[in-house]
């Protein structure tokens, strides 16, 4: 679109408009009509495709092109109409009328003209596209219709925006409509403008900060550091790709590898940043030992390792069977031995590790009270680290190690979190494949893990952890199978520690039952260990100052070398009494016996009840008072004794918390046994709970009780009929040894511990 006035370069490539330029170089004024042309895509418009109105204008100069086109320099001279088209062949030809302009010399066409200039520098300032110098010539321009031709010729408008201006014939008109779209101009080249800047800013800034890092680089080549940075970078990423990461795990190492290298060397989180990557490389991901499934060969390892456990042995070797018919499909079990102190829980899980042919690693939670003991801190904190699991995952170096959590029964709970709850994730075969750390923040696979926990007592670990784990208990010793432990195992290991021989120090096996009875009242062992230790290092102390020392400890040696016994028979080894009766309790050392005492004496009918008992074994006392009350004229006793008698139940080691209902029977023989004056027999235990009407109920811990009875010397025991399928647990020496009576009501009981009565012998002094 060509407007008046203006000068404007042309290029033609269509026959018919060569012909017409031709044409018009030959005749004597050179003038040419411009018209657009409807639709830009018809190639030889017709009459009806052009506008009526188009521009009047002089050929100045013709030039032949390289690539064919004719280029032609055109300069408008006035607005026509297009009256008639003559001709569309060879050329178009066409009468045309000269069009007049209407302007008025008012103060609103001088606002229009000044505004349109303002606009076209501010535009002009903005714009690329428009030359400096047409801001003067704009300023130099007194017509009001050839300014708005002249500063709508720089505009980028289309081919319809361009004829409706040039069809304006108001100047006025057309200044405003010049106006309007150099606003909308102004607003997008000042939009394109802050865009520019911001983008600017941020090249500016990336620049800056290349070129910093570039003179970093520079400083520390010159220092020689920044090839110890990239070589330990490089270094970071071999390990990351060599240690057989999962897919998702190994793209945050990457990401975070490329962070680190563009971390400076001295920056803060460069160590951090380190720190986290090593622990990704370090950890073990596809390292696994393989299990040796020779189920003979594991057996004789466990055997060698641990004397009796045959309830764990079997559990362990039943494991490997599975493993070696399912394969890796099969899940780890989650075990969990409880028992008293001292009975080899933790070794056997060195011994299972041993037979198993797989690392042994374990973590102790006794005292931890902090979550993130378990799971780990976040990286936002400072020194933060992996939890213990990770930590100790770590240190195993595979993915399949025998995994031991000692002392589970010792977690603390305080404000910091409840760590047994952070060992739900940890000790479930359902979600432990994915097992999320704070620090690490990627899912860590736990699943092939042999998970052991050892625990003294299953009370304190919660429900929900407690359901999760298979339960396997571990009762005390016998007295024979502390003789085979201490022949088997710890003196042998003491003399080694202590540099001994077997030649230069043996024990006898009657020496070895009296340690066991009079020097150490334990379920476990090391006590008995460290008892023997002490001989052998006083008979160390013998050989290494050339005093003479036996070869052999008997009975009568021990109170030389360990002092006069510590521990006495109790009252179940001593005459049979009035008012005492043989109980049994259950302890975490296993099981211990108690003698109970009840004295009659003159009184109101008050009843006492001292020894520290426990709300359960004062409500027990109470029951079996009531039910002497309620039996008074079967059993023979005097009638309406609780009316001029006071009765006093003590139980001794009154130091020592008691509780539970275990003691029924026996607080009903005792107290029976005074009020008759029928002596209780010395070599009967009992265990049971009672209720008024005389019935025997079953109670627990019948293996340890019976355990702990043996020790004392008991030949009878008698326990509720309920409890005899307790007994399979009990070994088979000590069943033979002792008789057992199972009752179901107090009647069954009193013909078995009582003797008949005595007569009170008054002493005159």
């Amino acid at each position: 679109m060509i407007f008046p006035h203006l000068v404007t370069p042309l290029f033609l490539d269509r026959e018919r408009s060569l012909r017409a330029v031709e044409q018009a170089m030959h005749a004597s004024d050179q003038h040419i009509l411009l018209v657009a042309q409807r639709d830009p895509e018809t190639e030889l418009p017709e009459a009806a495709d052009i506008y009526t109105l188009g521009t009047e204008a002089v050929i100045g100069r013709v030039l032949k092109m390289p690539d064919g086109t004719t280029s032609i320099l055109v300069q408008g001279q006035r607005r026509v109409r297009l009256v008639e088209v003559l001709k569309t062949a060879p050329y178009m030809a066409a009468r045309i009328a000269p069009v007049q302009e209407t302007a008025s010399s008012d103060t609103n066409l001088e606002a229009l003209m000044r505004a349109v200039v303002q606009l076209y520098e501010r535009c002009a300032k903005l714009s690329p596209s428009i030359p400096d110098d047409h801001q003067v010539a704009a300023l130099n321009i007194d017509e009001p219709g050839w300014l708005a031709d002249f500063v709508a010729s720089d505009l980028d408008l289309s081919v319809a925006q361009r004829q409706d201006l040039l069809e304006t014939l108001d100047v006025a008109e057309r200044l405003h409509k010049v106006s309007v779209l150099l606003a909308k101009e102004l607003d997008v080249l000042e939009l394109q403008s802050r865009i520019h800047s911001a983008v600017q800013e941020e090249v500016d800034k990336s620049q800056r900060e290349y070129f910093l890092r570039e003179q970093i680089k520079a400083i520390q080549k010159e220092l020689g550091d920044a090839d110890t940075h990239t070589r330990e970078v490089a270094q970071l990423r071999d390990k990351v790709h060599a240690a057989g990461m999962p897919e998702a795990v190994r793209l945050k190492a990457e990401e975070e590898l490329e962070r680190l290298a563009a971390i400076p060397p001295g920056s803060p989180e460069m160590g951090v940043v380190r720190a986290y990557i090593d622990w990704l490389v370090t950890l073990p991901w596809q390292q696994a030992t393989e299990d040796q499934l020779d189920i003979a060969e594991a057996a004789r390892v466990l055997d060698a390792a641990h004397y009796g456990l045959d309830k764990v042995k079997e559990r362990i070797l039943e494991y490997m069977a599975v493993r070696k018919l399912a394969g890796s499909q099969m899940r780890s079990p989650i075990l969990c031995f409880v028992g008293p102190p001292g009975v080899g829980k933790t070794s056997l899980g060195r011994s299972i590790a041993a037979a198993m042919g797989r690392r042994f690693v374990r973590v102790s939670l006794g005292g931890i009270r902090d979550e993130a003991e378990i799971r780990g801190h976040r990286r936002t904190y400072i020194g933060a680290l992996p939890g213990r699991i990770l930590q100790t995952m770590r240190a195993a170096g595979t993915v399949n190690p025998v995994f031991m959590l000692d002392e589970l029964d010792k977690i603390g709970v305080d404000f910091r979190g409840d760590p047994a709850a952070a060992l739900l994730e940890v000790l479930d075969p359902e979600q432990n494949m994915a097992f999320s750390d704070h620090y690490l923040d990627v899912p860590y696979d736990l699943s092939r893990v042999l998970f052991i926990a050892t625990a003294n007592l299953l009370d304190p670990v919660p429900a929900a952890l407690r359901d999760r784990l298979e339960v396997i208990e571990i009762p005390g010793y016998i007295e024979e199978e502390k003789v085979q432990i201490a022949r088997r195992f710890l003196i042998p290991k003491q003399l080694a520690e202590h540099g001994l021989t077997p030649n230069r120090l043996h024990f006898s096996t009657a020496a070895l039952r009296e340690l066991i009875r009079s020097y150490t009242h334990e379920a476990g062992v090391r006590g008995l260990e460290r008892e023997i230790g002490t001989i052998c290092r006083k008979t160390a102390h013998a050989v290494a100052t050339n005093r003479q020392a036996p070869h052999t400890i008997g009975t009568h040696s021990l109170a030389k070398y360990l002092g006069p016994p510590r521990y006495f028979g109790s009252a179940a080894e001593e005459a049979d009494q009035v008012g005492v009766a043989t109980g049994v309790s259950w302890t975490s050392a296993g099981g211990d016996t108690l003698a109970i005492e009840v004295a009659v004496l003159d009184g109101k009918g008050n009843v006492t009840l001292t020894g520290q008992l426990g709300e359960v074994m004062r409500e027990s006392a109470q029951a079996a008072m009531s039910y002497a009350r309620s039996r008074a004229e079967a059993l023979g006793v005097r009638e309406r004794f609780w009316e001029t008698k006071d009765v006093h139940l003590h139980v001794p080691a009154g130091a020592i918390p008691k509780d539970g209902p275990s003691a029924g029977i026996t607080m009903a023989t005792a107290l029976i046994s005074a009020l008759t004056r029928r002596p209780a027999r010395r070599d009967v235990a009992m265990t049971g709970e009672i209720t008024l009407r005389g019935r025997v109920l079953p109670v627990g811990g019948i293996r340890e009780k019976v355990l702990a009875a043996h020790r004392a010397g008991i030949q009878t025991f008698v326990l509720p009929r309920r409890n005899l399928k307790d007994l399979q647990d009990v070994p088979a020496d000590v069943k033979r040894q002792i008789q057992f009576v199972p009752v179901d009501h107090m009647d069954e009981v009193l013909p078995v511990a009582l003797r008949e009565p005595v007569a009170l012998r008054v002493v005159e002094r």
